[in-house]
């Protein structure tokens, strides 16, 4: 029997390689993980998740000091200064004690940390830096990086990614993102509460793709509201700089006249592709599908014996939890056991203000299923959401019309992320709207709004 230098190699040290390395020690198995950046984490906790939650609240804060939101409540500031060097320098201490956290995680949990860039020589061998190391099981979770916009450079000065709106060195006086989806939307959001203009330009009719189609109305209303200029059904078809002033070509998606806008910084947020150009998979063997992702089985087990794949380099949706919860179950199955994860049931959250979240299907793609029941209540009638003047958003709730079962939940509101947990549960457990609006919610809770709408499937909501 051949021998190994290590049972369980992880190549990737974010969200899914990080979790899939200790979970395979802690079942026992000699582990390594291969990461190429200085610090653990990936994407999401170096220049991702962490840093853009941290800039958001500190932007939330900004804006409510700065603009009068205290005073009605009897809260009176003045003089609020923006201090950005140091907003930057929490969020990167956030950053910092989040990823050493996971080292310390690593040397608690026995893995061995290998630095270097990974790349296969075999089915089972891989260069890691200027080393070559073998393990019977290798999971490739490399994650993904910023789709680029054919035509356009990024500078990371003026035309900058996700990576380089997290650094910007002041304020824009006016930001063109060029995606209206979550990245750029959250990373809008905070430029635009520090005083940058912003202008969000979308190629399809609506912002958030995916989304259920009545929240991506009700969030670019609300993103108007706030002062968001929007920009849908229109492509981009070319960005040049001159200094430090940058003009961007427009024209209507579907044709017309064309324009052009000119902006101090500008965000390319189009969407993210799967790291596999470096790995050196044609020597393990290992098969893409049409869109550059591993192809994978139920298991997370490629075609290749001993070679998985997991998060944001496999199909799926690209978010962070879901690669966490993949790490678990592939390494389950390395050892032996059943590592499952229901991708019917992973939420997605924008983490604007109000936040928006959904798990499971939208209504539209609800009704090509079959007959459907919705019920919606607002938190405009929601007590706690009315006393903290905290009522934009409502919560929807999608379910079988015969069965009852539910199919999907959406809320937009402040607590969204925090709320649709108990929706992503609760359908985990094939829950019936019946069930939902039956089972009692503490008084008084922004979470009351769910189980309302719940009832509002069966046409009995009490407070609206």
């Amino acid at each position: 029997m051949a021998e190994y230098d290590y049972d369980v190699l992880v190549i990737g040290a974010g969200p899914g390689g990080y979790v899939a390395a200790i979970r395979a020690a802690q079942l026992g198995l000699k582990t390594a993980c291969a990461e190429l950046r200085e610090t653990l984490g990936g994407t999401c906790l170096n220049v991702g998740c962490i840093p853009s939650k941290a800039l958001l609240h500190a932007s939330e804060l900004f804006e409510e000091a700065s603009h009068g939101a205290f005073a009605k409540f009897g809260i009176e500031v003045e003089g609020a200064k923006l201090n950005l060097e140091q907003m930057h320098a929490e969020k990167k201490k956030a950053v910092g004690e989040l990823t050493g956290g996971i080292e310390y995680l690593f040397k608690k949990n026995k893995v061995t940390w290998l630095k270097g860039k990974a790349s296969f020589t075999d089915a089972s061998t891989v260069t890691v830096g200027e080393q070559t190391v073998t393990a019977r099981d290798i999971v490739i979770a490399t994650g993904s990086s910023v789709t680029p916009l054919p035509g356009v450079e990024i500078d990371q000065k003026v035309v900058v990614d996700s990576t380089g709106a997290l650094a910007l060195p002041k304020v824009p006086e006016h930001l063109v993102v060029i995606g209206g989806g979550v990245i750029g939307l959250e990373l809008g959001s905070v430029w635009r509460r520090l005083g940058a203009r912003v202008t969000v330009v979308e190629y399809l009719d609506q912002i958030l793709p995916g989304f259920d189609g009545e929240v991506r109305k009700e969030s670019a209303k609300l993103f108007k509201k706030q002062g968001f200029e929007l920009k849908t059904g229109t492509k981009v078809t070319g960005v040049t700089v001159e200094g430090e002033t940058a003009t961007v070509s427009l024209e209507p998606a579907n044709g017309g006249a064309a324009e052009t806008l000119t902006a101090d910084a500008v965000l390319v947020a189009i969407g993210r592709k799967p790291n596999t150009d470096d790995l050196n998979l044609e020597a393990a063997g290992v098969k893409l599908n049409n869109r550059g992702q591993v192809e994978i089985d139920h298991d997370f087990a490629t075609n290749v014996d001993g070679v998985w794949a997991i998060g944001d380099v496999a199909p799926g949706l690209m978010l962070a939890h879901k690669a966490e919860d993949e790490g678990v179950a592939v390494a389950e199955n390395i050892a032996g056991q059943t590592g499952i994860v229901n991708h019917d049931v992973i939420p997605s959250v924008v983490y604007t203000m109000p936040e928006i979240a959904g798990v499971g299907l939208s209504e539209e793609a609800a009704k090509e299923k079959g007959e459907i029941k919705v019920g919606k209540f607002p938190f405009m009638a929601n007590s706690r959401a009315k006393t903290n003047r905290d009522t934009d958003g409502f919560v929807k709730v999608i379910a079988d019309a015969k069965t009852d079962r539910v199919l999907g939940v959406w809320i937009v509101s402040s607590l969204a992320g925090t709320m649709i947990a108990q929706a992503a549960q609760a359908m985990e457990f094939g829950a019936t709207s019946e069930d939902i609006a039956y089972t009692c919610h503490a008084h008084p809770t922004h979470s009351e709004a769910l189980k309302e709408a719940a009832m509002a499937v069966r046409g009995k909501p009490i407070h609206v």
